[in-house]
């Protein structure tokens, strides 16, 4: 115990407590906020005394302790949060630091106060922040989980701390931009395609050029995060504040540009703005000759990267010395219309999509990109049954392994080649190694971490895959894929109200996106609203403008709940399908119809034809969807037999 009169030097586990928005509410209401504040200080007293530890001051909606143990403290504050969350809702915000502390009559001192209290200020209401020494403390207790924030400069601190945040259950954490936006951390950029201030359709690819050379050099570092090119283009021609693109994007910082022609010179303007404030950070004008479009292009993003590296803090840029990825302007317009096609996610459009891949491969043929991505939609459409597996495997496999031959150092070849180890080769271990590689050599590739969540979930590695879903978010938030991706990792971990505000928000994006009607009418089928489940499928299979297609889960739903002949009808209908589309494989789907009708000797067959024809859908079987037929035999043989965990 510590005394008034004595004057102590100690180390120890100190926490910084703050109630959010008590000032505020001493405004409007004052009795409201002592009471409130009474409630929180008698939960503190109680718990911080549970766990051995000591208030030393009580400042208004604060408070300040000490713990002589790390994991006491932690555990204090996880038991804190969690009380006012249940017993009456306060927002209280906790910092954690181990350090020394100087008590005497004048009051409480030390390095280690201040680092506490200025932890605590980055800190979410809910939620609880730790320093790097707290969290090497409680590492080898599993009952604590928690994850690392980056590095912040600390006001009046010397060198930069690395924080973590605990993220144990109803423990809130802040996002990656909402935490450097309080620390000023301007570590995170979305870089806008730069303004064509010609007519010259030419200058549009090269301006569109610059801005992507720039994106692609700063996604190499490791320390900084870059939105991807998707959302980002995203905002191309639009009028919209500087403030309002950082808060969409979760971006920090972000550059801007134009590129203005005149004769043989270009003069590129280059300006990089706070978000938060939209304040100017830096800006410059670069001109060059025009002898060869390309080398110019690159050699002002080198420039630009160069002096954004510096501004922001960041390690020195990394040279790229990779093949430059297109020489033809044709051929770079048909690979982004290709994309464009690939984002949209349907049948229809993928198929758009290999066309115009295709022909950006014959206009440049030494150019990985193309080969890479005609891969992925070679895996998707034999994956998903659309075309036959063993015809569109090897017509895969070689796409990916000629990007490979043209630039293994290009994370998106890497890619390539995990996707066909994931779908078609069932080899777990080969496409783990493709995903890290990939991951390796550009750390801000949104799709690296989309597609390696696929193979987390199959695993059934639910922890690692939320993280590694919502860091492809953080990376592209506007991503259709990636949303309604996380939106079914959330479904996979019961976080059903999570998931639906996912799918919602990508009909606000886009209302023709057929997947989060699906998967809408799947987590409201799974909270016990048939009404609204049914409502969504109708509307997920009204958008196929088919009346033979997006049926299955429909029919699963009315043999479920009793509507045998409505099943049935539909059951037909895929039946009829199946005959007169001598292209695509149904057998996935025909099984799911067949559980819904209870049919489970024709459900079975269906799955084990599925195998045998490799479709990659059949991995899937470890979501919770199945749960209802994961006792039977024939089940976990089918898991077996594709490689998967049970």
């Amino acid at each position: 115990m510590i005394h008034k009169t004595d004057t102590i030097r100690i180390l120890a586990a100190i926490m910084f407590t703050d109630m959010q928005g008590y000032t505020s509410l001493m405004q409007k209401n004052e009795s409201e906020a002592k009471k409130n504040r009474d409630i929180q200080r008698k939960i503190l007293d109680e718990e911080i005394t549970a766990h051995k530890g000591q208030i030393l001051q009580f400042y208004g909606d604060g408070t300040l302790s000490v713990f002589g143990s790390a994991v006491e403290a932690v555990n204090c504050a996880i038991h804190i949060q969690q009380r006012l969350k249940t017993e009456i809702i306060i927002p209280l915000r906790i910092g954690i630091h181990m350090g020394d502390v100087i008590y005497d009559d004048s009051g409480v001192l030390g390095d280690g106060v201040n680092i506490a209290s200025r932890i605590e200020s980055l800190s979410v209401a809910g939620g609880i922040l730790i320093s790097e020494k707290i969290n090497d403390e409680i590492i080898n207790h599993p009952e604590i989980s928690s994850r690392s924030l980056g590095r912040v400069k600390l006001k009046n601190v010397a060198r930069p701390i690395e924080i973590f945040a605990i993220t144990n259950s109803s423990i809130n954490v802040p996002s990656e931009y909402e935490f450097n936006k309080r620390s000023g951390n301007l570590n995170s950029i979305a870089v806008l395609p730069f303004i064509n201030m010609s007519n010259d359709p030419e200058n549009e690819y090269f301006s569109d050029g610059i801005s992507e050379e720039i994106l692609n050099l700063l996604a190499k570092q490791n320390n900084l995060r870059v939105i991807s090119r998707t959302s980002s283009f995203s905002y191309k021609g639009k009028n919209i504040d500087i403030r309002q693109i950082g808060n969409e994007l979760n971006a920090t910082a972000v550059l801007e540009g134009s590129v203005r022609k005149m004769g043989n010179r270009v003069r590129v303007t280059a300006q990089l703005i706070n978000s938060e404030n939209g304040f100017h950070i830096w800006s410059d004008n670069f001109d060059h000759s025009l002898d060869n479009i390309f080398e110019v292009q690159d050699q002002i993003a080198e420039k630009i990267t160069q002096v954004l590296c510096e501004k922001l803090d960041t390690s020195k840029p990394i040279k790229d010395k990779s093949p430059k990825r297109f020489k033809s302007l044709d051929a770079y317009n048909k690979y982004l219309k290709g994309v464009y096609y690939w984002n949209k996610w349907t049948p229809e459009y993928i198929l758009k999509a290999v066309d115009c891949f295709k022909e950006a491969i014959k206009l440049e043929p030494d150019s990985p990109l193309p080969y890479a991505d005609l891969s992925e939609c070679y895996i998707y459409l034999g994956a998903m049954g659309l075309r036959h597996p063993k015809e569109y495997y090897p017509l895969a496999k070689t796409a990916a392994e000629k990007a490979l031959e043209l630039n293994s150092e290009l994370s998106d070849s890497q890619l390539a080649m995990g996707m066909v180890k994931i779908f078609f080769e069932w080899d777990w271990s080969g496409a783990e190694f493709r995903f890290k590689k990939a991951m390796e050599l550009n750390p801000n590739s949104a799709d690296v971490y989309h597609y390696y969540t696929y193979y987390l979930l199959a695993i059934r590695d639910l922890p690692k895959a939320q993280t590694y879903a919502e860091k492809a978010h953080e990376l592209d938030p506007l991503s259709l894929p990636i949303i309604s991706f996380l939106a079914s990792v959330y479904y996979e971990m019961g976080k059903f109200d999570e998931s639906l505000n996912l799918y919602h928000h990508c009909i606000e994006l886009d209302p023709e996106f057929r997947n989060a009607y699906s998967g809408l009418g799947w987590t409201y089928w799974v909270k016990g609203d048939l009404e609204s489940a049914i409502k969504y499928f109708k509307l997920a299979q009204k958008k196929t403008s088919d009346p033979k297609r997006g049926i299955t889960p429909l029919a699963y739903v009315y043999g479920k709940t009793g509507k045998t002949e409505e099943a049935k009808d539909l059951l037909n209908k895929l039946l009829e399908r199946e005959k007169e589309d001598s292209t695509s494989l149904l057998h996935m789907d025909i099984a799911i119809v067949y559980f819904g009708l209870n049919e489970f000797d024709k459900a079975f067959e269906r799955l084990e034809l599925a195998v045998k024809e490799r479709l990659g859908g059949v991995f899937f079987l470890t979501s919770s969807l199945w749960n209802d037929y994961r006792n039977d035999p024939r089940f976990q043989k089918i898991l077996n037999s594709v490689g998967v965990v049970k």
